[in-house]
Formats: structure tokens, sequence, C-alpha cells
């Protein structure tokens, strides 16, 4: 394995590797509506709540799956990959990432992961949000997904260690004199 042009900070390349586990949990709950479980989810009228139909389980493991595979996606900010592109991809194999190319796509996704979890959230540590059985299935799911919260912020960061080791000047040091 070939290593980056700069050195990666420990600190965001484990950052970028911890992306995906934060992600997980919200997948696996999902998952679980997937193979007949109702997750604890009832309707107005107390009764459980399940996930109905090929199609509608189609999409629960199309949509864990997605979320995935974006987290995993920040690891580019930190390996070799996202500086040049594998040999192995036809016509652009072998040249070097321009910075903006994924400077601006990580720092766009970032902010929309920021106001995705932010909006979508809203309600959830409220008694407003879904109806469940019990606390226990309510606090297992907000559990699960209110690590996603983490995932904006962190990919912003890994963003940040990105341009900092990719900018193509070094900064000036002010000197009096």
């Amino acid at each position: 394995m070939q290593s980056t042009d700069r050195p990666v900070p420990r600190w965001a390349y484990r950052l970028a590797h911890a992306i995906p586990f934060f992600v997980l949990p919200s997948s696996l709950w999902r998952l679980g509506l997937v193979f007949g479980s109702s997750m604890g989810m009832v309707d107005a009228s107390g009764h459980p709540t399940y996930a109905e139909g090929f199609g509608v389980k189609l999409y629960i493991v199309g949509l864990s799956l997605v979320s995935e595979a974006l987290a995993l996606t920040g690891l580019g900010l930190v390996q070799r990959w996202g500086e040049v592109v594998p040999a192995w991809i036809p016509f652009i194999g072998g040249r070097r990432v321009a910075p903006y190319a994924a400077i601006i796509p990580a720092t766009l996704g970032g902010l929309s992961l920021i106001a995705l979890w932010t909006w979508g959230m809203r309600d959830a540590y409220t008694d407003s949000f879904l109806y469940f059985s019990n606390h226990f299935w309510q606090y297992l799911m907000v559990g699960s997904y209110s690590l996603l919260h983490l995932w904006g912020p962190s990919l912003l960061l890994i963003t940040w260690a990105y341009y900092r080791r990719r900018r193509t000047t070094q900064p000036r040091v002010n000197a009096l004199v």
C-alpha cells in the first residue's frame, strides 16, 4: 500500500475510519424491520407496525447499503486513492485527483448531513416523534440514530485535514523586519 504524499494526521485517520461505525447502528436498526421485527414501533392505536412488502424491504436494505457506502467515501480523504485515482479505473486511472474535486463535494456533503440530521431528528428527543410500545425501543432507536449527528461534523473535520495536506502553497510566516 502506498502512503499519501504528505502525512495524514493520526486523529484524521482514526476519525475517517470511525465514520462508518457512526452509521452502522442506524443501518442495523433498520435491518431489524426487514427481518420481521416491529422494533417496538406501534401505530396510533397501539398495534405493532411492520415493514411489509418486498419493495419496502428492498428500500430499507438499499438505504442501509447506500448509507454505509457513502460513509466509506470519507476514507478517500485519508488514503492514497484520494490523491491519485487507482490505476484499475478506466480512462482516468493513475491521474492525480484535483484537491477541490474532493474538497467541494465533501464539504457540501458534511454540511448537508448536518442539516439533514438536525431536521430529521428534530422531534426525536420528545414524545411526539414516533409511537413505541415502551421506552426501551424508543431509546434504542434514538440512540442508534443519534450517532448520525457525528457524521457531518466528522466529515468536515477530515475534509479540513485533507485541504491542509493538499494545498499547493505552504503557509507564509510573517516575520517582523
